[in-house]
């Protein structure tokens, strides 16, 4: 059993995979989509926005191109672009959890919403990896595994890597689950590779 890497042997890591060729040239995977989910401990969120920042940054200077998305960012942009955003603030008040996720989940659609959303930024911004974040902050508005499954045919072009507070376990009874928040064991995903497990 390995042992478990701490934050600055993680961004290391990370940024030792992201940089390299193999990965950047996605080897290995087969004929697999090229996504990766990076699990890092929840209680390590607030640091994990910084520990991003840096990474980005890092890579970015090592000439390998980034495209940084933020879920709960694009989930704003959409509302606002929808003309829906301060209906949604004035309404919250006196809606129950259940209607105010109700009706983000219809406006925040991955399939025709999000993923449409993220499709134009993968266009109009030239990239070789995508960073995908605020899976957290999104929930239960948006599912990571809905997110993953119609990426699928938006961006199979560069790598993308998902970063999970949580835990995303691979057990032969069980199948995949990402695990958000170490809590809720909900969410069968089965098509990424757990990034702390790729070798350079």
């Amino acid at each position: 059993m390995k042992r478990e890497l701490n934050r600055k042997e993680r961004a290391e890591h990370l940024y030792r995979v992201i940089t390299s060729e193999r990965f950047l040239t996605k080897q290995g995977l087969g004929n697999e989509v090229p996504f990766f989910i990076y699990p890092f401990p929840a209680e390590e969120g607030l640091t994990m926005v910084e520990d991003r920042e840096d990474l980005v940054t890092r890579i970015q200077h090592s000439g390998t191109r980034v495209l940084d998305l933020n879920l709960y960012d694009l989930a704003l942009e959409i509302l606002s672009e929808r003309g829906i955003l301060e209906q949604v603030l004035e309404i919250e008040a006196d809606s129950s959890k259940g209607e105010i996720k109700e009706l983000l989940q219809g406006v925040l659609d991955p399939q025709a919403h999000l993923i449409p959303h993220i499709g134009q930024a993968i266009r109009a911004t030239p990239h070789d990896v995508i960073f995908l974040s605020g899976v957290g902050e999104v929930y239960p508005y948006i599912r990571s595994h809905n997110v993953l499954n119609n990426l699928q045919s938006t961006a199979k072009e560069a790598p993308t890597v998902l970063f999970f507070p949580g835990s995303y376990t691979h057990a032969l009874a069980t199948g995949a689950s990402l695990d958000l928040f170490g809590q809720l064991h909900d969410d069968k995903y089965y098509r990424a590779f757990n990034i702390l497990n790729y070798e350079v």
